[in-house]
């Protein structure tokens, strides 16, 4: 089956002139026009472009993806190691936006808990703007307390994380 380009847009979720500019870009290389030069996508090209919608929300450079695809079978393993390095940054900013949201919660914690009290007095070392030493485990026994075990295991994976200096 043919795709019109509006179909396309649709179909994937995306703009006509996002197709349009990744036409433009020569991203597009195997998309077929009809007699009266309108594109014509096929499934395989909905593929292709879901491939390419990907790569660019994971940040591989997508030009150099279609040019490595476009040389063919020699380009195989450039092509899975890109990936594979691009997977390994997925990670490590998968983890650090974890690490930032624990923290985050953490925060959250304790300002309701000054909020609740009326002061943040409660969270500092009495006579000083110091936080008290031991917050980190009254949180840990919050966590522990609401029965909130996931989100203490990646607490304590980001306090080990932030100690190990």
């Amino acid at each position: 089956m043919a795709y019109t380009i509006g179909q396309a847009s649709a179909k994937l979720n995306i703009s006509i002139d996002t197709i349009r500019y990744y036409d433009k870009q020569g991203l597009l290389p195997f998309v077929s026009r009809t007699k009266n030069g309108r594109r014509s996508f096929t499934e395989n090209d909905l593929h292709l472009m879901r491939t390419i919608i990907c790569l660019k929300n994971a940040g591989v450079p997508i030009a150099e993806f279609v040019a490595l695809r476009l040389d063919g079978d020699q380009t195989l393993t450039t092509r899975y190691q890109l990936l594979k390095d691009h997977e390994a940054n997925l990670k490590k900013q998968l983890n650090d936006l974890e690490e930032t949201l624990s923290y985050l919660k953490f925060k959250e914690w304790y300002y309701q808990t000054a909020v609740e009290a009326g002061t943040e007095e409660i969270h500092l070392v009495p006579g000083s703007q110091e936080v008290i030493p031991n917050l980190a485990n009254q949180y840990a026994d919050h966590l522990r307390d609401t029965n909130q075990l996931a989100e203490l295991d990646r607490f304590e994976n980001v306090r080990d994380y932030r100690n190990r200096d």
